[in-house]
């Protein structure tokens, strides 16, 4: 029997939105989502969140999360990734005698995360060769025709070679859907966790919000609201 824990990172410390992690999201803590999704999956023997917060970590609690440490101070600042937080996890739980077959990092800022994606994702891992799987989502338009804004307020395009090129003739792009990432702990890879060694699971768009500012919050609520009345309908 496999043995898999979920790690989820939510320190204390954000700036853009002070308290993102726990701040009221249609009436539960951001955190609250990730840990009841986590939980609706069934794939895990802990759920453990890593924080550097008494505040959060009593939240995570109380939504059925363990907190079985602290998350040291040099692994709280804005520099700390998310990869050293997992590995300091993964650590504390072999310094207890604990040894898991799989990782499964979530965010904290993802309450559009489905529980069938994280199943997906741990399935089509077990059997592969990959380490990693990941959530991705598709661009919204060929990245062959962005440009940039220059200096002096003028347009430069990126790829200029693809000026004259129709949408439907490039190649479709991804991006990291920042939900889910699982890993297979038996095997190491040189590879980023973009490259070959790792397995895509792909979510609609509509499923997909990054929540860095105020803006992110607000489209993230809306796309909530209507993800729940499709729900009823």
């Amino acid at each position: 029997m496999c043995k898999k824990v979920c790690i989820i990172p939510a320190r204390g410390g954000s700036k853009r939105i002070p308290k993102k992690n726990i701040k009221p999201f249609y009436g539960k803590p951001l955190i609250a989502y990730s840990i009841e999704t986590a939980k609706q999956s069934e794939l895990f023997d802990r759920i453990i969140v890593s924080t550097d917060d008494e505040e959060i970590a009593k939240i995570a609690k109380e939504y059925g999360a363990e907190v079985p440490f602290m998350r040291p101070k040099e692994l709280a600042d804005d520099y700390s990734g998310t990869d050293k937080v997992t590995k300091h996890a993964i650590g504390w739980l072999e310094s207890i005698g604990e040894k898991y077959d799989y990782v499964c990092t979530i965010y904290a800022t993802a309450p559009l995360l489905q529980a069938q994606y994280l199943v997906e994702g741990y399935e089509k891992l077990k059997h592969s060769d990959a380490v990693y799987a990941f959530s991705v989502t598709s661009m919204p338009f060929p990245i062959q025709r962005t440009f940039k804004i220059t200096k002096n307020g003028r347009c430069e395009m990126f790829f200029p070679e693809y000026y004259s090129a129709r949408s439907q003739d490039l190649e479709e792009a991804y991006q990291d859907a920042g939900q889910f990432y699982w890993q297979k702990l038996s095997k190491k890879s040189d590879e980023p966790i973009f490259g070959k060694d790792s397995i895509p699971i792909i979510l609609p768009r509509h499923l997909v919000q990054d929540i860095d500012t105020l803006e992110d919050w607000e489209r993230a609520e809306k796309l909530y609201k209507i993800l729940q009345m499709e729900k009823i309908q």
